[in-house]
């Protein structure tokens, strides 16, 4: 087959260090062998770290981020549970239907796509459904672009003696994320984003208070494969006690712990930092083009932009010469924004003042 070669500035994936395609290629061990544990309790540590929690039970999902969002909702909630669900975006919409096919009790807090979750409604549809046993919503909107205000919803929810959900699949590594300053209770995300690493893993973190309430259950997780009461036995347990689950994708695992140690050596300051100066930059080049972003600038998402398609332009034509002629991807619009908007990503090592002036210059020179 022959290779190919993309510059990925989409909404993921994005483009992979060489380091961590070279730990992916090293040879495959057993997925209970003593170094590979050794080496999946390393991932558990610098995710920690990632995370900013002292969470224990903080692992690596063996599935995309999507399987994150189904496993935080079908272990903390049973048939009948009510849950408060943030929507401003897609995936908002996709918790929504996840927390209905468990037979949940869904309330919802809906916003205009392209804003943040607005915390005067949150507070009002709180004090409406004093039962409210969950509340989520997502952290970086990777519809929208949007970030939202994670550390006030999650005081809100307290408040109201909820356990808190996050979606934070677009924006672990990219932009600050404090899990147990904020009071976070469940908390996701996608290997294939700020983390530059391989598609196909869901890191994740589960709070004292979420994991009490898993093994207070009175009915079984109707997921066999994301039961975290199962998943413990493999990814607590010490070396001689582990359970065999699920066969772990080892060589994954390699990769996701060598973008970890990136991520590490930088630190999280100095990765949030660089994330928002080419953020910044690239929005000085399209609106000093002409261009405009679809989200105010207190509620933008560093890691991914929204660009308003101009009229009379075809997105899939610009695109596609954007594939064809400059080798470089980037997304169109979802949902409400399908056909309207082009959605930017500048994710983990794409994340830098001359990258985004790679994805101007080429968004410009096809534009004209």
């Amino acid at each position: 087959m022959q290779s190919i070669h993309r510059e990925l500035f989409g909404p993921g994936p994005t483009n992979v260090p060489a380091s961590v395609l070279k730990a992916l290629s090293q040879p495959t061990i057993g997925h209970l062998d003593p170094e590979f544990l050794a080496i999946m309790d390393e991932v558990s540590q610098r995710l920690r770290h990632v995370f900013q929690t002292d969470n224990a039970l903080t692992f690596v999902l063996s599935a995309p981020g999507s399987i994150g969002m189904e496993a935080s909702f079908v272990n903390l909630l049973q048939p009948g549970d009510k849950v408060l669900i943030c929507i401003n975006g897609v995936f908002g919409g996709r918790m929504r239907e996840i927390c209905r096919r468990i037979g949940a009790d869904v309330v919802t807090v809906e916003n205009e796509w392209g804003t943040a979750v607005d915390l005067d409604a949150l507070r009002t549809t709180l004090a409406e459904h004093p039962d409210t046993a969950v509340v989520a919503f997502v952290h970086a909107e990777t519809s929208t672009g949007v970030r939202s205000d994670a550390k006030s919803i999650a005081a809100l929810a307290r408040e109201h003696g909820c356990l808190v959900v996050a979606d934070c699949v677009t924006s672990l590594a990219g932009v600050e994320l404090l899990v147990d300053e904020w009071g976070l209770d469940v908390v996701y995300s996608g290997s294939q984003k700020c983390l530059s690493c391989v598609p196909g893993l869901s890191p994740i973190t589960l709070s004292p208070r979420a994991v009490d309430r898993i093994k207070g259950r009175s009915t079984p997780v109707q997921s066999w494969f994301c039961d975290i009461s199962l998943l413990m036995s493999y990814y607590e347990s010490g070396e001689k006690t582990r359970a065999y689950h699920h066969t772990a994708p080892v060589n994954s695992l390699y990769a996701i712990n060598e973008a970890l140690r990136l991520v590490v050596d930088e630190t999280l300051q100095a990765r949030w930092m660089r994330h928002s100066a080419a953020a910044s930059h690239l929005y000085s080049r399209l609106e000093g083009a002409g261009l405009e972003l679809l989200v105010e600038a207190e509620h933008r998402l560093a890691p991914l932009t929204l660009v308003r398609i101009p009229d009379g332009v075809d997105d899939a034509a610009i695109r596609r010469r954007l594939l064809d002629e400059e080798n470089i991807e980037i997304g169109g619009g979802l949902g409400n924004f399908a056909g309207s908007a082009w959605r930017i990503g500048l994710m983990g090592q794409n994340a830098t003042i001359e990258r985004a002036d790679t994805v101007a210059d080429a968004l410009l020179a096809v534009l004209k």
